[in-house]
């Protein structure tokens, strides 16, 4: 849409760009994007699904986040991995890092709207397995990971929209793997992990090192999932069969609250949210895997409730989840 000064509206008019989805106000001449939520938007908001253990596989899954049902076949990432991470902007996912059965440094690109197999983007600084990634309409931020024997604190970065290979942002403050990350559009938090009971953020927008942000509600042994809004960012699940849902405010800082617990208790899992809904699929309980999919409402605490299936079965454990409206965009 075009941002030039109409004729005939009015200082403090609102309209919906189509082109971004956000909403506008006009002042001084021009439009300006309004700083706000607003969850019908999201209304065809689609989740992918990807990689995955045992056996591992190049599958991924796409799921509409407003409207629960199974998963359904999107493509193949470039080649068969799991303990990966992912994000995502509006219109393009990517997913990075895992293990093939070496640690990866790959990163994959699908393009959300169309079906179709991914493509090579570029590289990881370091590769590694067990990372997990916080991304907004401009960044995907790769945090931690893992390469064996030893845990990293390596943090790197892509510009989501230019192909290429990621670039130093930092590090963390200590050594992490199998962390849950979530986000809005300026921070990124990190939330437990590998033996570290705590929480962290970082500021998406720059580079630097990670910062102290409060405690999680209980130990989690490993191995949670993430899910955002713009303002409420949670972990869920985590070990073998962890049920418990805790979250934190985003913009603050402090330890976080108890949520509900997973109806299906779940670890290792793929975890994505659009404004509205947080969704964790797959994972483990305690094993063999699962293709369970199920899904809370961010605003609301409670405990989840069933979503569907996921389409592929036996490599559900280790998959990486995004969504093209998750919390910072």
């Amino acid at each position: 849409m075009s941002n030039q000064p109409p004729i005939g509206v009015p200082q403090g008019a609102i309209r919906l760009n189509t082109d971004s989805q956000k909403l506008e106000f006009y002042a001084q001449d021009r439009w300006y994007e309004m700083a706000t939520d607003f969850p019908t938007l999201d209304g065809g908001a689609r989740g992918l699904i990807g990689g995955g253990s045992d056996g591992r596989t190049d599958a991924t899954d796409f799921i509409t986040v407003s409207t629960a049902g199974n998963g359904q076949d999107f493509g193949n990432l470039t080649q068969s991995r799991d303990q990966l991470g992912a994000g995502a902007s509006r219109t393009r996912g990517i997913f990075a890092g895992g293990y093939t059965p070496s640690n990866s440094d790959r990163i994959d690109r699908y393009t959300i709207a169309t079906l179709g197999n991914a493509i090579d983007f570029g590289n990881l600084t370091l590769s590694r397995k067990d990372l997990d990634c916080c991304s907004n309409q401009t960044r995907i931020v790769h945090v931690g990971g893992r390469r064996t024997p030893s845990n990293q604190n390596t943090i790197d970065f892509n510009t989501i929209a230019a192909d290429g290979d990621a670039v130093d942002y930092g590090d963390l403050s200590a050594t992490r793997s199998n962390h849950a990350c979530y986000g809005n559009a300026v921070r990124g938090i990190i939330h437990s992990g590998f033996g570290l009971q705590n929480i962290e953020f970082i500021n998406i927008p720059t580079t630097g090192t990670s910062f102290t942000f409060g405690d999680p509600v209980s130990e989690r042994i490993t191995e949670g999932a993430g899910c955002s809004s713009s303002t409420r960012g949670m972990a869920m699940g985590g070990g073998t069969s962890d049920s418990l849902i805790d979250y934190v405010t985003i913009a603050t800082t402090g330890n976080a609250t108890r949520f509900g617990d997973l109806y299906n208790g779940t670890g290792d899992a793929a975890g994505l949210s659009n404004s509205v809904r947080g969704v964790l699929a797959g994972g483990r309980n305690p094993s063999p895997e699962t293709n369970i999919i199920q899904y809370i409402n961010i605003s609301t605490e409670g405990n989840s409730v069933d979503f569907g299936d996921l389409s592929y079965t036996g490599s559900t454990r280790s998959a990486a989840g995004l969504c093209n409206a998750h919390g910072g965009l």
